[in-house]
């Protein structure tokens, strides 16, 4: 059985015209626990079985990422739900505690007293292109196995 691994990855996400979006130049890079859900399928996939000093250019599907957009997830509530909320305007962006779970929500559009939310992911249905590369990997720690993460 292989042992689990720690990733330290520098990440540049650019989208589909080649533009960077975010990255963790000038900051720390990324850290996780392979084969955990804290990071996307498609970079932890992209990373499985590289070592440092590996660069590589990933083309990751929404499936692999944050998903399909789901029509679902965008609905109509009524602006008292947002009672208290001065200048409400689209691109806001709130945290719901109605559901059995805590929600983030984007407001993306706004007519008379109905206004629409958004719940998916931000990147949800795109395709994410990055580019990764490995600075450090490791072997993880039984307590970073069972806590799902790296522990510094």
């Amino acid at each position: 059985m292989q042992k689990s691994a720690v990733y330290t990855v520098h990440y540049r996400l650019k989208d589909q015209q080649g533009k960077v979006v975010d990255t963790s130049e000038g900051s720390e890079p990324l850290h996780f626990l392979l084969g955990t859900d804290r990071v996307i399928k498609g970079i932890q996939e992209a990373v499985r079985d590289r070592g440092p000093g590996d660069c590589l250019e990933v083309t990751i599907p929404p499936a692999m990422a944050y998903g399909e957009h789901q029509a679902e997830l965008v609905r109509k509530v009524p602006r008292s739900a947002f009672e208290g909320v001065e200048n409400l305007h689209v691109g806001m962006i709130f945290q719901t505690n109605t559901a059995a779970e805590a929600q983030v929500v984007k407001v993306v559009g706004i007519d008379g007293n109905l206004i629409r939310v958004d719940a998916n992911h931000p990147l949800a249905g795109l395709t994410l292109y990055f580019e990764l590369e490995i600075v450090a990997r490791r072997d993880a720690s039984e307590d970073e196995i069972e806590a799902g993460m790296p522990l510094y």
